[in-house]
């Protein structure tokens, strides 16, 4: 007989607004699941609206984890992510659940099914780096420094800055690219059947236009003024939800708000596009399911 660790996991992938919260709930209702988010945004309670959480309603009906747990303040690393899906699994199981995760972060998933490489790292020298670079005025001057060490890490993380953070800490101890030492097993650690749901370009623009209009409508304006107010762009992780950096513009009054949403949809659509390409070539194991 099959034992709870040796149960298959399920996972629902895919580019932001692509449905993928939709097939995953489908999937919960018919086969008694529990749902585990795998949106390294979501987690945060302050930011429902614009990191699209699952309603109130769906909460009820369906139990989700993972969702809503941590304060703005609070870091999300991946290692953290791992920690907790692995307790969510372990919960759900408990319990009688299937566990189903779904989500769009990559990073985060990759590494629950196949493990996280053993680099090297030196709190002392990560705390001086963040303490150099961690905050928006720095950046520039740290994709410089990356530009001359470390240009492949650059090229893959050059809108990241904690990774770019991470990979100059291992270029100054090992004197090699990350991209050089990390060795991503393509053995999975458990069994896993895994979606991608995929859409055509302009349908998926089409779909993050509706989206963002309806999420301004539902009052994401007024989210992201409660989440400013509250120091989410200094935060360590949280300010890299998506969207309220350009809403902040317009508070300040630097654009209109069709400028906003205009910002929003095209900036939405190139992370999309980020997503898209990530989980072209970074799960083997998952089967692309293309809808209209």
């Amino acid at each position: 007989m099959t034992g709870p660790a040796e149960l298959p996991l399920y996972a629902f992938m895919g580019a932001t607004a692509s449905g993928k919260s939709s097939y995953a709930l489908d999937f919960a209702r018919k086969h008694h699941g529990a749902i585990i988010s795998a949106d390294s945004m979501q987690i945060y309670r302050d930011l429902p609206i614009g990191t699209a959480q699952p309603t109130p309603e769906e909460m009820q009906e369906i139990p989700h984890y993972l969702v809503a747990e941590c304060e703005l303040q609070e870091p999300f690393t991946v290692f953290e992510f791992i920690k907790r899906a692995e307790a969510a699994i372990a919960d759900a199981r408990s319990k009688g659940f299937t566990p189903v995760l779904c989500g769009g972060t990559g990073f985060y998933l990759k590494a629950l099914f196949y493990g996280l490489d053993d680099l090297p790292g030196d709190a002392g020298l990560r705390a001086e780096l963040d303490r150099q670079y961690d905050r928006d005025d720095a950046f520039e001057a740290l994709r410089e420094r990356m530009r001359v060490l470390d240009p492949a890490a650059l090229e893959k993380w050059h809108d990241c800055r904690r990774k770019l953070i991470r990979s100059l800490e291992v270029k100054l101890l090992t004197g090699k690219s990350i991209t050089e030492l990390q060795t991503h097993t393509q053995k999975l650690r458990f069994p896993v059947q895994s979606f991608v749901i995929s859409r055509a370009p302009e349908i998926l623009r089409e779909r993050i236009a509706r989206r963002t209009r309806e999420m301004l409508k539902a009052g994401w304006v007024e989210e992201a003024e409660k989440a400013l107010g509250k120091g989410l762009l200094s935060t360590p992780t949280a300010h890299q939800a998506l969207g309220y950096r350009i809403i902040a513009d317009f508070l300040a009054g630097a654009i209109s708000r069709q400028e906003m949403e205009e910002k929003i949809v095209t900036a939405t659509c190139q992370y999309a596009r980020r997503q898209r390409t990530w989980f072209r070539h970074q799960h083997p194991e998952a089967e692309f399911l293309p809808l209209c």
